[in-house]
């Protein structure tokens, strides 16, 4: 079993006893005291702590952190000593001692408390808050030969994603019970996984305000948004990469619909910094370590989705393992989508263009070769424009793309074989369709517009691919003026439906989609 530990951290004993009602009422599997966090900290207030702790029933490990790895106390370590030493007379599972100060004094007290209560057990810890371990497996090691018994702990930050590889692979081919996680936001990761890849525990707050490290996640994420409950060894891993991430719907909107389904898969956000041996270096780290799938073991990833600044790297990295690209993929010059076969052959897909026109042929009622000769203007040439370009110039729409910067409007036009103009030349707009694939209007600048209120005429289609906020103001202007309107959360979902597909197999529940998409959009 891999716990899901709750840490406690409160300067005083009623704030801690009150946080160890919340963990235990909010589903926690195990508690950890962090009783460093209390002021004027001695072996009563350590007592009281603990029988709250003890009252929950669940397990229960006592740490008294030594400062120079993160405690929040300058306590010494005599008084640490002893304090784990009571922790453990009073009933504590479990004592967390530094395993730099596992030596002379400090051993012996804490190994003869342990010898009067033998089903108490010790954790032997090891934390850089700064990097990575030089070699994590090797200190892992060097933990579980000074005490064979004793559950080895190794922590430290990860200042890139690639800095959790050798953490996972201390979990992959360890034969005993060990914590092995990383610190900061790229260390995500390595706390969800912890479960899957049969870690003794992951460690988690009641919420931000309480997290005792980096980048540790609550309680309600692991459970609610992450699927704590549902994860197993043999769990499928998918997960959207970028940088930034954080703002992503995805994880959302694609768990709820695993936990729909009763689908036995996990999505995470997976920050990966920096350019294309970045992203290469990350997706040769998942391949070598069991991607293609919950069941072929090890990390069992099964496929990502990919957003900026990685859509061109994607394509690279399939186009360079040689395996298959769709071809209007390779057309668009972008894959945001990858997923992973058995024995590690990567497929890349675009269902950005097939989101766009899926959405437009939605709204009208109509199907996509219905959109032959249907004239559209399409605002913007960078990345958006050209996914949604590819996908109606291939059923034969009669396009105009404007932009400010005429040299990109006619590239584009250019390579797809349709007329281009000046941003101003949207004065003279004949068109049935209009979309915008710029940012203008995207949150928090809500009150811009890419197309003046007075060009849009009433029997026009108006499609803006910005989703945050659900209605921009170019929307609302359109609406006012009698336009159809379409939302850049059709296009995020009629996309992430395709992607589904790709990764799972079958279609999602499109209203579990949309619920969550609209959550989190509040």
């Amino acid at each position: 079993m891999t716990y899901l530990a709750v840490s406690i951290g409160s300067e005083t004993v009623d704030a801690a006893v009150e946080q160890i009602r919340e963990a235990k009422k909010a589903g926690a599997e195990m508690l950890e005291l962090r009783t460093d966090y209390l002021a004027g900290c001695d072996v009563q207030k350590v007592r009281s702590v603990l029988a709250a702790g003890r009252k929950t029933g669940l397990p229960v490990i006592v740490t008294c952190r030594d400062a120079a790895q993160g405690g929040a106390a300058e306590l010494s370590v005599e008084q640490r000593a002893q304090l784990l030493a009571e922790a453990i007379a009073a009933g504590a599972d479990f004592v967390d001692c530094e395993f730099d100060n596992f030596s002379g004094d400090t051993r012996d007290k804490v190994k003869a408390a342990l010898a009067n209560r033998p089903k108490a057990g010790l954790i032997l810890s090891a934390h850089d808050f700064a990097g990575p371990f030089a070699d994590p497996a090797k200190l892992y090691n060097e933990i579980i030969r000074a005490e064979l018994w004793a559950i080895p702990k190794v922590v430290y930050k990860a200042n890139h994603i690639n800095d959790c590889f050798a953490a996972i692979d201390v979990l992959l081919h360890g034969d005993r019970e060990a914590i092995v996680l990383c610190m900061g936001a790229s260390g995500l990761i390595t706390r969800v996984l912890s479960k899957k890849l049969g870690g003794f525990a992951t460690f988690a707050s009641l919420d931000a305000s309480c997290a005792t490290a980096p980048g540790q996640l609550s309680i309600g994420e692991l459970k609610g948004l992450y699927r704590w409950d549902e994860i197993g060894e043999s769990t499928e891993v998918f997960g959207v990469i970028g940088s930034p991430i954080g703002h992503s719907m995805s994880p959302a909107v694609f768990n709820a619909c695993f936990e729909a389904g009763e689908i036995g898969a996990l999505y995470l956000p997976l920050l990966v910094e920096g350019e294309k041996p970045s992203f290469d270096e990350f997706m040769n780290n998942v391949i070598v370590r069991g991607g293609g799938g919950g069941t072929g073991g090890g990390l069992g990833f099964g496929g990502f989705s990919v957003t900026i600044p990685h859509k061109t790297h994607a394509l690279d990295f399939v186009n360079g393992a040689g395996e298959f690209v769709e071809p209007l993929a390779v057309t668009i010059g972008a894959v945001n989508t990858l997923k992973i076969g058995f024995g590690g052959i990567v497929s890349g897909y675009n269902t950005d263009y097939a989101g766009a026109r899926d959405a437009l042929t939605a709204a009208m009622g109509i199907g996509p070769h219905d959109l032959h000769n249907v004239k559209v203007a399409v605002v913007g040439a960078g990345g958006a424009a050209r996914a949604v370009v590819a996908g109606l110039a291939d059923v034969g729409a009669r396009l105009t793309i404007y932009n400010r910067t005429i040299s990109k409007a006619r590239d584009l036009a250019g390579e797809f074989k349709c007329r281009y103009a000046a941003l101003p030349d949207l004065a003279t707009l004949d068109a049935r369709v209009l979309i915008n694939c710029t940012s203008i209007g995207m949150s928090p600048d809500a009150d811009a517009t890419p197309v003046p209120s007075e060009f849009i005429k009433k029997d026009m289609v108006v499609f803006d691919t910005v989703y945050n906020p659900l209605e921009t103001r170019l929307l609302k202007e359109s609406r006012a003026a009698g336009a159809k309107c379409i939302s850049g959360v059709e296009m995020f979902i009629r996309q992430a439906m395709a992607q589904y597909k790709i990764f799972i197999g079958a279609e999602p529940d499109e209203d579990v989609m949309r619920a969550a998409v609209c959550e989190r959009l509040g």
